[in-house]
């Protein structure tokens, strides 16, 4: 069976350009998130622990490249909440954050305490039960902490739009973005030191019950609403608040739903992005892809969609010559996959055999 220290090694000979590509295989087909009784979890972190734990220990000695990984699973609304934001915990779905705050509130938000806070109270207790409990085949990760651009518009509404179009506004539009760092920085911090974690390496999970070490990036940062402005919107406004997450945690592992070829390209253009995830691949040709994360030697670490009616065998060949073609390094969470323990084993073979080029990446 591999241990985390096995597979960290394997992860680390990854990011240095050596051996095959990773692939993380589900032990089983299943929804992203656990939602079934969520209301009640939300608030007691003991149950909260059980879930996710039940989710990762079959991860445990798995044919997978992943690391079984666990986190406080509190949503979107983590960061805003610290600021004093209200939210909706709905069965369901995952919470979302109540009306907007006013430029006054949110100032008020940074001479308050983080770690009093109810929603960082939380996260302590999950990750405490987590280290007390002596499961350590199963790592702890960092809840959802987003991007300084989207939690500027969680905390500030869609007024943050009619703020971007007002030229008498954009001392308030630096303020804002200062402030949704700082709240970004500390609040990543203090969970990072709960967890025991250095500033600039990570165990991550995307959501998942498995994830990847990464020896160069200790965040990941979600950008979902910079999907909704024009490029040169992105270049003044959100870059710089990336720059500031890769400048303060050694660099990034990049997420954003929707379709947006150029905040892709002036995402990936950053040296310290190492990897990046899409929320929505289907939107971009595979080869498009492919071809933007090899030029800017960033890793491909996402969901990849199947075509109709394709095998396991099939997709991964696909896959895999495609990414070999454009000399990318990949981290698959693929989308069709076997039924069975012997299959995915032979799965993970297939992949490691035929994704082995030696090529480097901009992960070393």
């Amino acid at each position: 069976m591999a241990m985390i220290a096995d597979k960290i090694e394997l992860h680390r000979n990854f990011w240095s350009g050596m051996g095959s590509s990773l692939i993380l295989i589900p032990p089983c087909e299943g929804e992203l998130y656990d939602l079934d009784d969520y209301c009640r979890r939300f608030n007691h972190p003991a149950e909260m622990w059980k879930s996710e734990m039940n989710r990762a220990r079959p991860v445990v000695g798995w044919p997978t490249d992943g690391i079984p990984c666990v986190r406080a699973n509190l949503g979107v609304v983590f960061v805003p909440a610290l600021a004093g934001q209200g939210f909706k915990v709905i069965e369901g779905s995952m919470p979302w954050p109540d009306a907007p705050l006013t430029a006054e509130a949110i100032r008020a938000a940074r001479k308050g305490e983080l770690r009093d806070a109810e929603t960082m109270r939380l996260a302590y207790e999950f990750y405490r039960i987590h280290q007390e409990s002596g499961e350590k085949e199963v790592a702890a990760y960092l809840p959802d902490t987003q991007g300084v651009f989207d939690i500027a518009h969680l905390l500030r509404g869609d007024e943050i739009f009619y703020d971007l179009a007002t030229p008498e506004t954009s001392d308030w539009i630096q303020e804002l973005m200062d402030l949704s760092f700082e709240l970004y920085k500390e609040a990543t911090s203090l969970v990072k030191d709960a967890i025991g974690e250095s500033n600039g390496q990570m165990v991550h999970g995307h959501g998942t019950p498995q994830g990847i070490f990464f020896p160069n990036a200790g965040v990941r940062v979600s950008e979902d609403t910079a999907t909704l402005l024009s490029p040169a919107t992105i270049k003044e406004v959100v870059v710089p608040g990336v720059e500031r997450c890769i400048e303060t945690f050694g660099g990034v592992f990049l997420h954003f739903c929707g379709h947006h070829e150029n905040l892709f390209q002036q995402l990936l253009a950053l040296p310290g992005v190492k990897a990046v995830d899409l929320g929505n691949p289907e939107a971009y040709p595979l080869d498009d892809l492919m071809r933007w994360c090899a030029q800017s030697e960033t890793i491909l670490y996402s969901r990849l969609p199947a075509k109709p009616d394709e095998d396991w065998q099939a997709y991964a060949r696909r896959i895999a010559k495609t990414a070999n073609r454009h000399g990318t390094r990949v981290i698959l969470r693929p989308m069709v996959f076997p039924k069975s323990r012997e299959e995915c084993a032979d799965m993970l073979g297939l992949w490691h055999a035929e994704t082995d080029t030696g090529a480097a990446g901009k992960g070393s």
